[in-house]
């Protein structure tokens, strides 16, 4: 990744998320870097973002480097716009180095991209610098859901799908 100074990149002007998660609105993410391969989300916890030990709470962190590693990732297709694919999950590792206190900065770079896969990695840097959390991710394209199509449906009329042929993994 392009490093930028950290106070640099902390006092970049906020982008527009591109996401409607209100989760990670609730939480205060701001987007500050998003190109071809890398992504910058700059956070200012809470004191509801605490843990008993009055730092920032590891599930709050792995969210943060989540959200950055899956916007490195969706910039492969910039190029795409709105017709670009979404990003899930597949698999996360992630390091505690040192509490995460204060103004943070999660930084993630793309590693590797298949047709229907990406690899990537994040770290999770207090104001000074400190590496707070490092992680590894693997995020799988999936199709964009109509409006409304995440509704609870009754189970006798969920779709039934079919894992092989054309299209699998």
């Amino acid at each position: 990744m392009q490093d930028l100074d950290i106070a640099a990149e902390l006092a970049l002007p906020a982008l527009d998320m591109r996401i409607g998660n209100p989760f990670v609105l609730w939480l205060g993410f701001e987007l500050v870097r998003y190109e071809e391969g890398l992504a910058a989300i700059r956070f200012q916890p809470r004191p509801d973002h605490h843990n008993s030990f009055d730092v920032v709470h590891g599930g709050v962190c792995m969210t943060l480097l989540d959200v950055c590693m899956a916007y490195a990732g969706r910039s492969s297709n910039l190029a795409l716009g709105d017709a670009a694919p979404g990003l899930v999950t597949v698999e996360m590792k992630t390091q505690f180095m040192r509490p995460a206190e204060g103004l943070l900065l999660a930084r993630a770079t793309l590693l590797h991209r298949t047709a229907t896969m990406v690899f990537t990695e994040g770290r999770v840097l207090d104001a000074h610098g400190g590496l707070c959390a490092h992680a590894t991710g693997t995020f799988k394209f999936v199709r964009k859901l109509p409006a409304m199509a995440g509704a609870l449906k009754e189970p006798s009329r969920l779709p039934t799908r079919k894992l092989d042929g054309p299209g699998s993994d």
